[in-house]
């Protein structure tokens, strides 16, 4: 995985980043295959936390495409984005959800049940560990590693409207795995 594989329009990478593993190896090696991302587009997009400009809680948006911007949602998740615009654009995915691979028991551990592990961003990051300390790293070299994997097989890509969002959410920029999430 290079800086160029993660460039170009963020609807289209966030649609590449399907089958991909995301991966840690905090206390022992964690990861999942990428089966739901969302798109936000910086400033041009009103849902996008690049919105209204650079600020201190979203200066890692705003780095080269492969940086990894994570944020806290509602103040009680973290959330974990991979940055895809050219520096400076703040264009982001959020990875929404993802099948385990490895590191299942840490995974339970972490996550304290059985069910619904990895179905939501923030269930997704505990998971693997991820948290605010990894805002602003690389997933090409970094704790947080994006890996080639394969493309999903378990059927057609859906594209929908994002979720869990007020403004702009009708934009067909959550891509899903049919089959996965």
């Amino acid at each position: 995985m290079t800086p160029s594989d993660l460039s170009g329009p963020v609807d289209q990478v966030a649609r590449r980043l399907l089958g991909h593993r995301l991966s840690t190896d905090f206390g022992g090696t964690t990861a999942v295959v990428i089966e739901e991302v969302e798109a936000y587009g910086g400033t041009d997009d009103p849902a996008s936390h690049a919105y209204r400009g650079r600020t201190v809680r979203n200066a890692s948006m705003f780095g080269p495409a492969g940086t990894l911007y994570v944020y806290r949602s509602y103040g009680v998740h973290w959330c974990a984005n991979v940055v895809t615009g050219p520096e400076g654009t703040g264009e982001a995915v959020l990875i929404r959800g993802g099948r385990v691979v490895e590191g299942i028991e840490l995974v339970l551990s972490r996550r304290g049940r059985r069910d619904h592990l990895t179905d939501g961003p923030g269930k997704l990051t505990q998971a693997l560990g991820i948290t605010g300390d990894h805002d602003g790293t690389s997933v090409l070299v970094g704790p947080v590693r994006l890996e080639e994997g394969p493309a999903p097989d378990a059927g057609p890509v859906l594209h929908t409207p994002r979720i869990g969002i007020s403004r702009e959410a009708e934009r067909p920029w959550r891509f899903v795995v049919d089959g996965g999430r």
